[in-house]
């Protein structure tokens, strides 16, 4: 049991880190280095952990300001649209 205990310790604190490593406003992008496509996509996915880790560090933002403009637009709804519930519009639902 405690081997068990120790291992989902290590997945929560690896998540822990890889979600964090990331978050956008940290300042990882400026100006000659911006946000693309897929790091849109990827601080969309983790929207929710950005917005909850803000409230704690002012540093980090939802969204990053240095950006590609569109592009990175882009990638950051389709993954809020698809990563919350967007595919469910789609689901046929169970009759009962």
């Amino acid at each position: 049991m405690k081997k068990l205990q120790l291992g989902y310790s290590i997945v929560i604190l690896s998540l822990v880190f890889l979600l964090t490593s990331c978050m956008p406003g940290e300042g990882n992008y400026h100006a000659k280095n911006l946000a693309g496509f897929f790091t849109g996509v990827w601080h969309g996915w983790i929207a929710p952990f950005s917005l909850v880790m803000g409230l704690f560090d002012p540093a980090v933002r939802v969204y990053e300001i240095n950006n590609t403009g569109w592009w990175y637009d882009f990638g950051f709804y389709i993954a809020i649209i698809g990563g919350f519930g967007g595919a469910s519009l789609f689901r046929k639902k169970k009759k009962d």
